[in-house]
């Protein structure tokens, strides 16, 4: 059995809900959240919008503190593979590409050897010398999975970025995702597409309003799932 890269027992994050002009509440966002992941894995996460995957993945690479319970993470980084990180409208595709790219963890000197690599993927020709602020969404959205797929942490959080640009451009980006996926990498993919995660995963996690309704053999949860939709 692979090692042992990540452990989460009894977690739970809150934030205060509005519920009238003076009264508030404290609202879960997930409670009571335990799992593990190993080296090596794909860990599906599915459930419904507003389920609490987003707050789940904050919570994984650090970005949100428990309210309650602990994570234990036995690795150097865990990263989420996320589009646009950092953009800013007024600089070049490319200075974007350097600036959103170091913002993922990838060191200056990394980012500027593969920048041509990055360039080819996003398909952008001479637009990457341009302002972003001309740039279409799609245009954006290639360049900015064309970094994130360049980042190379211990492991990878995958929050629905396969969805973005045009027809072509997702094909393209989802095979690019399964070939990462496929290299022993440590993936937790967070989707609604239920044939990508039975073809990719090993386990699965379910849940549903920040509780985990069940977990393991990804039929067997999968299964579960689509019989309470």
């Amino acid at each position: 059995m692979s090692e042992l890269v990540l452990d989460m027992k009894g977690v739970g994050v809150r934030y205060k809900k509005r519920t009238s002009f003076f009264g508030s509440e404290w609202h879960w966002a997930i409670r009571d959240m335990s799992f593990d992941l190993r080296g090596g894995e794909t860990l599906g996460v599915v459930g419904r919008n507003g389920a609490g995957k987003s707050t789940l993945l904050k919570v994984l690479t650090g970005i949100l503190a428990p309210d309650e319970g602990e994570v234990h993470r036995l690795c150097d980084t865990a990263s989420l593979l996320t589009i646009s990180l950092g953009f800013m409208p007024h600089l070049t595709g490319r200075d974007n590409a350097k600036l959103s790219g170091m913002l993922m963890g990838i060191n200056k000197s990394e980012i500027t050897e593969r920048l041509d690599e990055i360039i080819e993927f996003a398909d952008l020709g001479d637009f990457i010398d341009e302002p972003l602020r001309t740039y279409s969404s799609g245009m954006k959205a290639r360049l900015g999975f064309g970094v994130a797929l360049t980042a190379d942490p211990d492991i990878i959080l995958v929050d629905e970025v396969l969805g973005v640009g045009d027809k072509a451009f997702r094909k393209k980006s989802t095979l690019a995702m399964r070939e990462k996926m496929n290299s022993n990498k440590t993936v937790v993919l967070v989707s609604h597409n239920e044939a990508m995660v039975r073809e990719t995963c090993h386990r699965v996690v379910w849940i549903e309003q920040g509780r985990v309704m069940a977990q393991g053999l990804v039929d067997d949860v999968m299964d579960q799932y689509a019989a309470s939709r």
